[in-house]
């Protein structure tokens, strides 16, 4: 036995290993591997005991263990694999010349990372949004990228340098309440006061609007004079749960509108054009024209059988309340490790 660990496997410049070390510097590397998911687990039971404690500086302080406990265990298996540290300067130089062009960008997405845990400007569950215009959750930060998944459950890694030299907004870094302008139009000669009655009633009617009345109330602004509508804003403070999925949210906002404008009867316009008719079956001026008009809207009847059917349901109210739901059975059922969170 004692001969078969002795056995060299290999010596290159006077730097052997034998079966013994090989079988040392593993096992350095398995309790390693063992202490760190120790360490993180004593963190996760920490943080289900104090939920008061600030999950991102639990994430931050679990990352950073890891780092330094698996450089440890690096470095202490070249030891007892009798490889000594401070006879590798070759390789160090090698490396530093590596760093220096095909590693750089490796290099720098560690630095970002470490940048990005100590800094605190992104953490894990802050809502963003990229340069590129995709938004996201973000839900780990891994050495050379971090992980996004977008309301689509689409997985995009972003190189941890982005986020250091490049602009991303973070919906959710100071507040996560925010205010959203959903912008729509009506026609010319409407009353404006019927106009802010129908949207404020639509912001009432979507479970998003985070108050009705007080500083964050709903509100209603005619912002432009447009060449064939009059346009307006329906500014709303959106709930906690509603920051992260602005689409559906806007689209919720949307569908509640157009039943508002509907209910007071005002037009929604479209770019159109007039036709002045001189003559129609015998018929001149205002006569055609009123024929035109009649015959027109004996069509629209016929062509919609449906006028009075029961409103439909609001989809997108719907599809945000069903991410809600998963995101919390999510949190329930989520590990307690907050290096995994």
């Amino acid at each position: 036995m004692a001969s078969l660990l002795n056995r060299e496997l290999f010596n290159v410049s006077g730097l052997g290993l034998t079966v013994g070390e090989l079988i040392a510097a593993i096992l350095v590397l398995v309790v390693t591997w063992v202490l760190v998911w120790l360490l993180k687990a004593l963190l996760g039971r920490y943080a289900n005991r104090h939920p008061q404690t600030n999950k991102a500086s639990l994430y931050t302080l679990s990352r950073v263990i890891q780092y330094v406990l698996f450089a440890l265990g690096a470095w202490l298996a070249l030891e007892v694999a009798g490889v000594p540290v401070g006879k590798l300067g070759l390789l160090a130089g090698g490396l530093g010349v590596g760093l220096g062009f095909g590693l750089q960008s490796i290099f720098s997405n560690f630095v970002s990372g470490l940048i990005l845990l100590f800094d605190k400007s992104l953490k894990v569950g802050d809502f963003v949004e990229l340069e590129s215009g995709v938004h996201g959750e973000v839900r780990d930060i891994h050495i050379r990228a971090t992980a996004i998944v977008t309301n689509d459950n689409i997985d995009i890694l972003v190189p941890n340098s982005e986020f250091v030299s490049g602009r991303v907004v973070n919906w959710t870094h100071r507040e996560v309440s925010r205010r959203q302008r959903i912008p729509f139009g009506v026609a010319y000669g409407t009353d404006k006061e019927v106009v802010k009655q129908a949207a404020l009633e639509a912001a009432a009617e979507v479970p998003f609007t985070l108050a009705l009345d007080g500083k964050r109330k709903p509100q209603v602004w005619l912002t432009e004079f447009g060449d064939s509508s009059l346009n307006f804003e329906l500014v709303v403070w959106l709930t906690a749960d509603a920051t992260k999925r602005p689409s559906a949210v806007k689209a919720a906002y949307n569908w509640a509108l157009h039943s508002a404008l509907q209910k007071y009867d005002i037009e929604i316009p479209f770019p159109q054009q007039d036709l002045h008719v001189r003559s129609l079956f015998g018929l001149d001026g205002k006569a055609a024209l009123r024929a035109l008009k009649l015959d027109a809207a004996a069509s629209d009847a016929d062509s919609n059988p449906h006028n009075k059917q029961a409103p439909a349901r609001n989809d997108a109210v719907d599809d945000v309340h069903r991410a809600i739901r998963e995101d919390a059975e999510a949190d329930k059922a989520a590990p307690s490790d907050p290096g995994e969170q």
